[in-house]
């Protein structure tokens, strides 16, 4: 278990805090911790419009320079979307990685964070989750669906086709990527983690990864001897490793849920001493 330290900070919103640490970690009139939501309407309001574009791209070209992976129309309105985003996940992942270890804070401050302040952070994932509930929904809405239709009504050429560029080479790998960075920064920065690896946390940052070798299995089987699109066959049996792998995220809910507790305590305890 991880150290308190019962120390308050004293900082009222408003009080010598930034705007960014006002949007992020916002406090109430007597200093209680609340939820960002400001913070995630805000991101929530960029990042669907950016989805529904992104959609909307697959809807205007697919048809027209996206049915064959030959033709040089689909090199370049096709092509060019997978090789940049490859790119910008690895410098997104290596960069994030790279910032959040070199800049860890030792042990022992990572250990002495008010509770206050760790309450707050608790507060920030909470209403993560409850962002990610309208998001997630929106990408399997918008694509794991197109993508099954797409394979019903085309014929399938090679593993590059519009649907598979921006699913499975577009928002699950950034997907995953965010997951990543959100594991290592509460490894690195949350005193109920730092020291320790949270199992189920683990497991849910590895579901996407783990159906990469599937998704080859799968094209593979597609392209040689099965062409039947059903989602109960064979070849589709491995991509239940990351619909099993994010029932992880009750056992992380349970570890923030059991802390919070403890931090609640401590926060009440400070008021009362304040």
């Amino acid at each position: 278990m991880a150290v308190i330290a019962n120390k308050p900070t004293g900082m009222l919103d408003g009080q010598d805090r930034s705007f960014g640490k006002r949007l992020v970690f916002p406090y109430s009139s007597d200093g209680t911790p609340r939820a960002p939501i400001k913070l995630y309407l805000i991101i929530i309001a960029i990042v669907v419009p950016l989805l529904g574009m992104y959609r909307w791209y697959m809807e205007a070209t697919a048809f027209t320079v996206g049915l064959d992976y030959f033709e040089p129309e689909f090199q370049i309105y096709w092509m060019s979307w997978f090789y940049g985003q490859l790119v910008f996940f690895a410098l997104l992942g290596v960069g994030s990685v790279s910032w959040l270890w070199f800049t860890r804070p030792s042990k022992e401050e990572v250990l002495a964070m008010p509770a206050k302040d760790e309450l707050g952070v608790y507060m920030l994932v909470f209403t993560g989750f409850g962002m990610l509930s309208i998001l997630v929904p929106c990408v399997l809405g918008l694509w794991v669906e197109a993508d099954a239709a797409w394979h019903q009504v085309t014929v399938r050429d090679t593993d590059f086709t519009p649907t598979h560029i921006q699913l499975f080479y577009g928002v699950l790998p950034l997907g995953a990527v965010g997951i990543i960075i959100g594991l290592l920064w509460l490894h690195t920065r949350m005193p109920n983690y730092v020291g320790r690896v949270s199992v189920p946390l683990v497991i849910l940052a590895s579901a996407p990864l783990l159906i990469m070798p599937n998704l080859g299995y799968n094209e593979w089987g597609h392209t040689f001897f099965y062409a039947e699109e059903l989602f109960a066959a064979p070849v589709h049996w491995g991509f239940v490793v990351l619909g099993w792998g994010l029932f992880a995220i009750t056992g992380f809910l349970i570890e923030c849920i059991n802390r919070v507790l403890i931090l609640t305590k401590v926060t009440k305890e400070e008021k009362v001493l304040a």
